[in-house]
């Protein structure tokens, strides 16, 4: 049921907050990059401002399924997967890939959020939340990413941002 029309991503708190008909729905931990903010290609930061989904990948797929390459490689998350492949940038679960909306600033040229793959997946459940760790994109954890996924239409907007979070998200009870 694709219920959530805007995907608001605050860097400063690490929090995805899901709206949907104006209405704050869903509020999940990130991690977004250790670098920071920035929308330069090779830069590894998190691109701010307007993006929309563009592509929702893996439907149907295993709860921890790893993907490379936006393609299934048969495998599934575990602690000896990690152990076996310990300097792999892990992308697991579902895969929502966004496309920027503001030309020059995540669209075309150097930044091209789409071009330099910036996703919202999954990742191993011992990576900590709400701590900056990725290389660009942003990760959730596994059962998350599994209820976002069902939850965000292609083409959802998408709004990345380094301020907290916003006096109407303080004033909701909300999970």
């Amino acid at each position: 049921m694709s219920d959530l029309d805007l995907l608001y991503i605050s860097l400063a708190d690490q929090t995805l907050y899901g709206l949907g008909a104006g209405q704050v729905l869903l509020r999940l931990p990130v991690s977004t990059a250790l670098n920071g903010a920035g929308e330069r290609n090779g830069s590894g930061c998190t691109p701010r401002g307007l993006h929309q989904v563009r592509a929702k990948i893996g439907a149907g797929l295993p709860l921890a399924a790893v993907l490379r390459g936006r393609r299934w490689t048969g495998e599934v998350w575990s602690a000896q997967l990690h152990q076996q492949f310990p300097d792999r940038d892990w992308i697991l679960t579902r895969i929502l890939w966004l496309s920027g909306l503001e030309p020059g600033r995540n669209r075309l040229g150097e930044v091209d959020s789409f071009r330099r793959y910036i996703y919202l997946h999954g990742t191993p459940d011992t990576e900590p939340m709400g701590t900056p760790l990725s290389h660009g994109c942003v990760r959730l954890r596994n059962t998350d990413m599994l209820a976002l996924f069902e939850r965000v239409p292609v083409h959802c907007r998408v709004r990345i941002d380094e301020a907290p979070c916003p006096q109407w998200a303080a004033d909701h009870d909300f999970q």
